[in-house]
C-alpha cells in the first residue's frame, strides 16, 4: 500500500479533479495520509506545486511529487486536466522515471535557512541596494540597483526569464545569476548581464545595510533588516518527481509564448 497526500488549486475543476484521485486511489489501496505520506499529488498550476514543497520541505526527502495540470503553467507536470484517466492508470499500473532536482540553500548570517525550487532573489523596492558580491570568496563586484536573483536549471524559465536570463535546458545542473534592475552610469557599473556558473559555486552577497530589502524565495519573502550576509548554493535537498511520459522540454517551453 502506499501513503499519498493532495495539494489542490482553489478552484472548482481542480478540486473535482481531486475528489476523483481520491476516490480511485483509495479504492485501489492506497492511503490518503497527511502526516507520513510517500506519494505527493499536486492539482493546478506551478505556483500549486511550489506551494506544495515549501509546505512540506523538512520531508522534502522522502517524498515523491507527482502532479496534474490545470493551472496557467505546468512545467512540474506532465498531465493535463482532460488526461485524469490516463494520469490515474499511470499511477496505477506503470513504472516510473523518478527525476531530481537540486534545490537552491540559502543561509544567512544569523543561520537561518531557506530552500527554492526556482530562485532567490534580494530586493529593494525603497531604495537602492549596494551589496558586494564573492563568487567562491572570490570578489567579484558592487553592484547598486533593485537587487539581485539567483535561479536553478527549473526556475530559468521563472522569473530569471523576465530579467532576461537564459533559459537553461533540463537536466543541466548549474545556477543563474541576474540583476534586477541595475545602476549603470560612468560612476557605478557591475556586469549588467546573467552569468552562468557551475553547480558547485558559492555565491555571497553582503551589504552594511540591506534594511527595507526582502530575501525572497520562490513566492515566499523575508525582511532582511538587520542580516548583512546573504550565502546561495546548490544545496543537498532535492525535489523528486515521477515521470511517466517522456514530454519534450522543448514542447513544455512552447507553452511560455
Amino acid at each position: 500500500m502506499k501513503r499519498f497526500l493532495t495539494f489542490v488549486r482553489f478552484d472548482e475543476t481542480s478540486k473535482n479533479i481531486e475528489k476523483e484521485i481520491i476516490s480511485s486511489l483509495c479504492s485501489n489501496g492506497f492511503i490518503y495520509d497527511d502526516v507520513n505520506p510517500e506519494i505527493v499529488i499536486v492539482v493546478g498550476g506551478d505556483g500549486t506545486f511550489l506551494n506544495a514543497v515549501h509546505k512540506i520541505i523538512d520531508k522534502i526527502g522522502e517524498v515523491i511529487f507527482y502532479g496534474i495540470h490545470t493551472g496557467t503553467l505546468g512545467f512540474f507536470t506532465d498531465y493535463k486536466s482532460d488526461q485524469l484517466d490516463e494520469f490515474l492508470d499511470d499511477l496505477l499500473n506503470k513504472e516510473a522515471k523518478i527525476r531530481e532536482y537540486q534545490l537552491l540553500e540559502v543561509t544567512l548570517d544569523n543561520n537561518e535557512r531557506y530552500y527554492a525550487v526556482n530562485e532567490m532573489r534580494i530586493e529593494n523596492i525603497s531604495r537602492t541596494q549596494v551589496m558586494n558580491i564573492l563568487v567562491d570568496d572570490n570578489e567579484f563586484e558592487t553592484f547598486r540597483g533593485t537587487g539581485m536573483c539567483v535561479s536553478t536549471q527549473l526556475g530559468s524559465t521563472a522569473y530569471n526569464r523576465s530579467l532576461n536570463g537564459a533559459v537553461v535546458q533540463d537536466g543541466l545542473p548549474l545556477i543563474q545569476m541576474s540583476e534586477i534592475a541595475g545602476i549603470h552610469h560612468k560612476e557605478y557599473r557591475s556586469l549588467g548581464v546573467p552569468i552562468i556558473m557551475s553547480e558547485n559555486s558559492r555565491i555571497t552577497f553582503e551589504s552594511d545595510n540591506f534594511d527595507d530589502a526582502y530575501l525572497c524565495v520562490d513566492a515566499f519573502n523575508y525582511k532582511l533588516d538587520d542580516i548583512k550576509k546573504v550565502n546561495v548554493v546548490l544545496g543537498d535537498k532535492k525535489v523528486r518527481l515521477l515521470r511517466f511520459k517522456d514530454v519534450s522540454y522543448f514542447k513544455k517551453l512552447q507553452s511560455l509564448f
